[in-house]
């Protein structure tokens, strides 16, 4: 009978014997373990500098833009009455402001109506603003005698009254549905017919008093029709009114109570008059902002720093390495970065070339410190450069040459300027006087296209003051189109010796005014008018001939600057940089992407962990056959020697038989 249990018949442990020479056999398994292990560890540690280095990567992004470093403070000694705030731009100075006027919006109100549900009419509604002068204003009635109403060209409106809309409240609806620029309320006085539409202008300043044609029914108009120069049907209870200030003594008018465009980089928000106490605005450089941004800095790279050393660090005390000592990744990633640093900065000022410069530099350890004594120092010496040093900027020695915007690839450095053409806009022109006499139906229309935007225009009728006067109906015609508004166009209609010219905003060769036809055509510009399309700036940068798109010329490396008017030829030099926090995203960018060190040295572990998977698959599988095989050898040895054992015990008896 075969043995069930090896060893039970030889009293040999057959169990432990394997198991202890599989121990032996395994020897190889533990160590791809160990392996493995140390690239798990590896893993995790190049996964830590790649968050320190994602951090590093967002911090340095986020300073480099020149505003994280130029600054200025602005406070009024009287905010009641005058607040201010101050971009870089605004010089340190000191301003004594006094307002005798704050800016108004005109108000209107109509006649009382006995109910806000009952028809009044129906029709269209024309608004039409601008600035009302002469004559003479009559508080009590609210209505002028003798003025005149000149339109300001910035766009004619329409409202369509329709039918079921022409109560009072329909016709409130109907203007704030619009959305026109003017608010429409009912108000509530208590007499007899106590409910009075109030019509609001969106927009203070002289310039946008309104001007309202009725085109419709005869209640509708004896309700609404407003021309201060005419007929006025509405009560004005608060006048159009610019601003009215002096700043140093120089009088300032302004069409709003934010004033931005009187001092360089300030803005004032006026809040009520102080005739006879005026205020005193200062203005003072912001060295904090810079100091903290550079700060910033500084902790950044520390933080990043501390996490190669850490991650890298030789024990010299106890002979032993971080998990990544000596790793040719983290030491490449630690050369290029601090590479960065000791290339002085192209195109910069002598005197600004590098970090030390300001105060920024290495300590003995190999972390950054500020000293923010000398940079104070600096800044105050050269207002306006310290952000030079951090981000990408650009500047321009002529006034009327803007830096707008370099690509990645550009190089720092100084770039010469020629222009050879100056971008212009595209108009329509008049060969004849235009007519004066607009009549509805006969020549008040007009098809044009305004930089490839088609539309019509319908002028209101009458016979206009003077060319100038049709030239601002004309204006208000066609910015208020709401195709060219809705394409973001707009016009300028002027007029010289009596022709009339349309004007683009725009700059360019998508600039142009095509006037295509309408009744109003011959009359206004005669049968042929003519047309200048618009122009691209063109020039060279550097010598090389450069792209232009209207006003903005582009070098073939990627450099974009405005040319906004000026002379032909040489005009300037465009001083570029590209400061250290900007090189140092783009380098991080780029460790962190898919041909950076890391993920090179990351995907070099993984195929290592696989590899070792692979192994460790096959060796179990050849442990697995020589454990099957001690065990084979070792259950027939168990055999054989209880066979033997019984053998010899048979024999004992034999003999000990034979002994009797």
């Amino acid at each position: 009978m075969a043995i069930s249990s090896p060893g039970i018949g030889s009293k040999l442990d057959v169990n432990t014997i394997v198991t202890q020479l599989m121990g032996i056999e395994s020897r190889p398994l533990a160590q791809l373990n160990t392996r493995e292990i140390s690239f798990q560890a590896k893993l995790s540690a190049f996964g830590s500098i790649r968050s320190a280095l994602s951090q590093f990567q967002g911090t340095m992004s986020s300073l480099s833009f020149a505003s994280r470093f130029e600054g200025a403070t602005a406070t009024s000694s009287d905010a009641t009455a005058i607040s201010a705030s101050a971009t870089a731009r605004a010089p340190a100075g000191s301003y004594t402001v006094e307002v005798s006027a704050l800016a108004q919006n005109q108000r209107l109100v109509a006649a009382g109506q006995a109910t806000t549900t009952a028809t009044i009419g129906t029709g269209t509604l024309t608004f039409d603003f601008g600035t009302i002068s002469g004559g003479s204003f009559d508080a009590q009635t609210g209505r002028y005698t003798g003025a005149a109403f000149a339109s300001a060209g910035s766009g004619v409106r329409t409202v369509t009254i329709a039918s079921g809309s022409g109560s009072l409240a329909g016709i409130r609806d109907a203007i704030n549905a619009a959305g026109i620029g003017v608010t429409a309320s009912i108000i509530n006085d208590g007499a007899a017919s106590p409910f009075r539409l109030v019509l609001s202008s969106d927009k203070t300043g002289a310039a946008n008093a309104m001007k309202i044609t009725v085109d419709g029914d005869a209640a509708l108009d004896s309700l609404l029709g407003q021309n201060p120069a005419s007929i006025q049907n509405l009560v004005q209870t608060a006048t159009a009114r610019n601003a009215e200030l002096t700043i140093n003594g120089v009088a300032v008018t302004k069409p709003t109570n934010i004033v931005s465009d009187a001092l360089e980089g300030v803005t004032l928000t006026l809040s009520k008059t102080n005739a006879g106490a005026p205020a005193t605005v200062s203005v003072t450089r912001d060295s904090a902002r810079a100091t903290s941004a550079a700060e910033t800095f500084v902790k950044a790279y520390n933080d990043l720093n501390k996490t190669l050393e850490d991650l890298s660090a030789y024990n010299a005390d106890t002979k032993t390495g971080a998990v990544l000592n000596g790793d040719p990744a983290v030491r490449s990633l630690q050369n290029q970065l601090r590479a960065v640093f000791s290339q002085p900065l192209g195109g910069a000022g002598a005197d600004l070339r590098s970090l030390s410069d300001i105060g920024i530099a290495f300590q003995r350890d190999g972390t950054l410190s500020l000293d923010a004594t000398k940079m104070n120092r600096v800044m105050a010496a050269n207002p306006g450069r310290i952000a030079g040093l951090f981000a990408p900027v650009g500047r321009s020695t002529d006034s009327l040459v803007e830096f707008a915007s370099a690509k990645a690839g550009v190089v720092p450095g100084s770039y010469a300027l020629d222009v050879t053409q100056l971008a212009t806009r595209g108009t329509g022109n008049g060969i004849v006087p235009a007519g004066l006499t607009i009549s509805a139906g006969v020549n008040d229309t007009l098809d044009l296209t305004v930089d490839g935007t088609a539309f019509s225009v319908t002028l209101g009728a009458g016979t206009y003051a003077s060319a100038g006067a049709l030239a601002a109906e004309l204006q208000g015609r066609i910015n208020g189109a709401s195709l060219l508004g809705a394409a973001g166009g707009g016009v300028e209609v002027s007029a010289s010796g009596g022709q009339l010219t349309v004007t683009s905003n725009t700059y360019g060769t998508a600039s142009k005014v095509i006037l295509a036809g309408g009744n109003g055509l011959a009359g206004l510009f005669g049968a042929s008018p003519v047309r200048a399309d618009g122009i691209d700036v063109a020039g060279t940068i550097d010598g090389v001939a450069a792209t232009g798109s209207g006003q903005t010329l582009t070098s073939a490396a990627g450099l974009s600057v405005r040319v906004l008017g000026g002379a032909l030829g040489a005009r300037a030099t465009i001083d570029y940089t590209v400061g250290y926090a900007s090189q140092l995203s783009g380098f991080a960018s780029g460790q962190l992407g898919a041909e950076g060190n890391i993920a090179g040295r990351t995907q070099g572990i993984n195929r290592s962990v696989s590899l070792i998977a692979d192994q460790r698959t096959a060796l179990q599988r050849r442990l697995d056959g020589i454990e099957t095989r001690y065990r084979s050898q070792f259950s027939a040895l168990d055999v054989l020697i209880s066979n033997l054992s019984q053998t010899s015990d048979f024999l004992s008896r034999q003999l000990a038989a034979l002994d009797r």
